[in-house]
């Protein structure tokens, strides 16, 4: 079983529409501080992995809403590696309402390691510590 990790934020009023309904796209910005934070948790940043040599970016991203946040809630970002193989991963993300538990969006966002010319690396192989931790945690690992 995924293990989770949890992160508040309250929604700041740039996040939102005129209506004061956050504007869908600052849900991707919120899976990001999750899922930074998640490797932050388990000992990683995306700093000490880029000066490494490695970047991580998002090769494709689902999300659906569920219910609207507004100005001022405080949101809960649930975030765990939905599947894993040596190639990509996914994490997997939902968004709730502090206050009442309401589920506001769920999504993934699949990423691939590369190094700093662009090309695709097996995580197994460039860092087996990081993979061996990811499998544990992960709902689905190949």
């Amino acid at each position: 079983m995924a293990e989770f990790y949890e992160v508040e934020l309250r929604v700041r009023y740039q996040e939102t529409d005129q209506m004061g309904v956050v504007y869908h796209a600052n849900y991707l910005n919120w899976f990001e501080v999750g899922r930074t934070e998640w490797l932050r948790e388990y000992g990683l940043s995306y700093r000490s992995l880029e000066e490494q040599g490695w970047l991580l970016p998002v090769t494709e991203v689902w999300c659906k809403y569920h219910a609207s946040a507004k100005y001022d809630d405080l949101v809960r970002v649930k975030v765990w590696i939905d599947a894993l193989n040596k190639i990509r991963m996914i994490f997997g993300y939902e968004v709730t309402r502090a206050s009442d538990g309401e589920k506001l969006v769920s999504g993934k966002t699949e990423h691939v390691f590369i190094n700093g010319e662009g090309q695709v690396q097996r995580i197994n192989r460039i860092l087996p510590d990081l993979y061996e931790l990811m499998t544990q945690k992960a709902r689905t690992a190949t």
